[in-house]
């Protein structure tokens, strides 16, 4: 599943691509498949924390300002949304970016494990994508009336500095109640925009969900 992520990051052609991890056997894969990896500690309580590391590492002298967090459990993500997460930042105001699609199953609705986006649109639309700001994200089913509800997809683009600063703040009260770190980004002020996209790759929570991804990968 990894080495599927790695091949549609360097796919995007967005950057440099590593896969950062704690794992010797992912490390091991990854390699084998012609990747470039970075190891970091096991302590690490969030994605940002061990992205953070690897980029001190592998980028001391500060050269990239936008670094971009793809999580490993979403192995049918489309090569061209990294590029779509990134252009948020185009707006010097926007600290991260990341993506959501409309909520299309009734199932997915009340699903914990399908983290919502709660936002207020903007009005400019960049490269054609609507954008919100994000005001909360839940693992309930939120907003509530009439009107479209959003599915989260875990990926993150950051300014470097946004990164630095974030991975310095202690956990939040939000972040901690709903198990979503970029809660400890709004509650600290950040501001997050959100690209909406038409399709939503399957993440990889559950044994079935290895399966269907398997089926899909099979087919495809």
């Amino acid at each position: 599943m990894i080495v599927h992520v790695w091949r549609r990051a360097v796919a995007a052609k967005a950057g440099r691509v590593v896969v950062a991890t704690d794992s010797e056997a992912i490390r091991r894969v990854v390699e084998a498949a012609g990747g470039e990896v970075a190891m970091t500690q096991a302590s690490h309580q969030t994605g940002s924390d061990r992205i953070f590391e690897a980029v001190m590492a592998l980028d001391p002298d500060r050269r990239h300002d936008v670094i971009v967090n793809l999580q490993g459990d979403l192995p049918t993500l489309a090569p061209h949304l990294v590029g779509v997460c990134i252009a948020p930042l185009a707006d010097r105001a926007t600290h991260i970016a990341t993506l959501a699609a409309k909520i299309t199953l009734a199932e997915e609705r009340e699903n914990p494990n399908v983290v919502k986006v709660v936002g207020t649109p903007l009005k400019v639309l960049r490269r054609q994508c609507e954008v919100l700001r994000a005001l909360y994200f839940t693992r309930a089913s939120a907003p509530y009336g009439d009107g479209p509800l959003y599915h989260h997809i875990g990926i993150y683009a950051y300014r470097r500095e946004v990164l630095e600063r974030f991975v310095a703040l202690p956990p939040s009260a939000l972040e901690r109640r709903e198990r979503l770190e970029q809660l400890r980004a709004l509650e600290a002020g950040m501001r997050i925009d959100v690209a909406i996209v038409e399709t939503v790759p399957l993440g990889v929570d559950t044994p079935a969900d290895l399966e269907r991804v398997r089926q899909l990968l099979r087919w495809g």
